[in-house]
């Protein structure tokens, strides 16, 4: 058995069939305390081990490790501002009860915007551009949950709106942009929107069609029939079909990388970042939501949400995200750590998939005891 608290409690949460594998990394500004993998990141026919170099769709770490940082980029250049009302930009916002929403509102999940929707079930369009502007056009006409900032409804359209967002102020994709400011920048070459055949070697494996998007746009009343799901093993594709349906790149999902290159994005929110300002910094780890059911800061939760996997195992101020295939980071900056867990949850198993709330604080702790311990 080895002594990494973390491997142990890893094997045991893939013996207990919360994924199939996982990876990760802890580290402080000393340098990686905890590194390693386990399990098999594709199953079935074709079994490939996990190692520190498999590459995992992150899913909607996409929307702060991409999406927040170039928000912040175009924050600090001054070309946007975070009470800027959405309905500047697009004037579909214009109408009552959403012109009030601001890029702070997006960013928070104050905007009181649906949870998730299928628009590649209701959105018509040839190319990505045509398809990204019907997206954005049926999100105006959406009702809202109540007026804007008195409730946390986290929403996937918030950063469908904030990807469109960023492409229109630059001119660029969100991939481009993200190559040119975070990619090459940090040196990562194992990260991605859109991976390379050359990496499909070294990438987890998903679900098995998307049975489970399927059954939610059925529970919601869309017709699906007429769809083109995917039925194969999801594999160095997105798992996400609205990402898919543009073509692999948005605001909320779509990013490909390793447990090691992932932390090193997540360094970039921590002080003395080599990419922003300290004010700018200080927004991640700001409350923006004072008196609601969570604490959400820019792209962020806080750990002191007390339904969160972090709270009471990491400081109130760190600050996290989770994705849907089984991702998550946590990013602490009083002691300059991060925290990484990758795993592939919709691999080799039908909906629904386990629910990794345990399985995720349990990461955390055993982490805190490899930091207690000095490793």
């Amino acid at each position: 058995m080895s002594s990494d608290p973390i491997k142990e409690f890893a094997e045991s949460r893939i013996v207990a069939g919360d994924f199939p594998s996982a990876s990760w990394v802890v580290s402080d500004e000393k340098g990686i305390l905890s590194e390693g993998a386990a399990g098999l990141a594709v199953t079935g026919d074709v079994r490939v081990e996990a190692s520190v170099d498999t590459i995992y769709d992150l899913a909607s770490l996409t929307k702060p490790l991409v999406t927040g940082l170039l928000f912040a980029i175009l924050l600090e250049s001054g070309e946007l501002a975070l009470d800027e009302p959405l309905s500047v930009h697009f004037e579909e916002f214009a109408s009552e009860g959403k012109r009030e929403i601001t890029f702070e509102d997006l960013l928070a999940h104050r905007t009181g915007f649906e949870a998730w929707r299928p628009f590649y079930l209701e959105v018509e369009g040839d190319g990505r551009d045509e398809r990204l502007a019907g997206i954005v056009r049926k999100i105006a006409e959406l009702p809202l949950s109540g007026a804007v900032g008195d409730r946390v409804v986290y929403s996937d359209l918030n950063f469908l709106l904030l990807g469109a967002l960023i492409e229109k102020i630059s001119g660029r994709r969100l991939d481009e942009l993200a190559l040119e400011h975070i990619i090459r920048p940090l040196g990562l070459e194992s990260t991605s929107f859109l991976p390379s055949q050359i990496l499909y070697g070294r990438i987890a494996a998903s679900e098995k069609g998307n049975a489970y998007e399927k059954e939610i746009s059925v529970e919601m009343g869309f017709e699906t029939s007429e769809y083109d799901w995917r039925t194969e093993v999801i594999r160095g594709e997105v798992h996400d079909e609205n990402c898919r349906f543009v073509s692999g790149v948005s605001g909320h999902a779509g990013l490909f990388a390793t447990a090691a290159e992932t932390a090193r994005i997540a360094s970039l929110f921590l002080p003395g970042s080599e990419l922003l300002r300290p004010g700018t910094l200080e927004l991640f780890r700001k409350n923006l939501t004072p008196g609601l059911d969570q604490a959400r800061s820019c792209a962020f939760q806080l750990a002191a949400t007390e339904d969160s996997s972090a709270h009471g195992t990491i400081p109130d101020a760190s600050f996290g995200h989770l994705g849907f295939t089984g991702t998550m980071i946590w990013i602490d900056p009083e002691h300059r750590r991060t925290y990484v867990l990758l795993t592939n949850r919709t691999h080799g198993r039908r909906p629904p998939f386990a629910d990794l709330f345990d399985a995720r604080n349990g990461f955390l702790r055993a982490a805190a005891r490899i930091v207690r311990e000095g490793r």
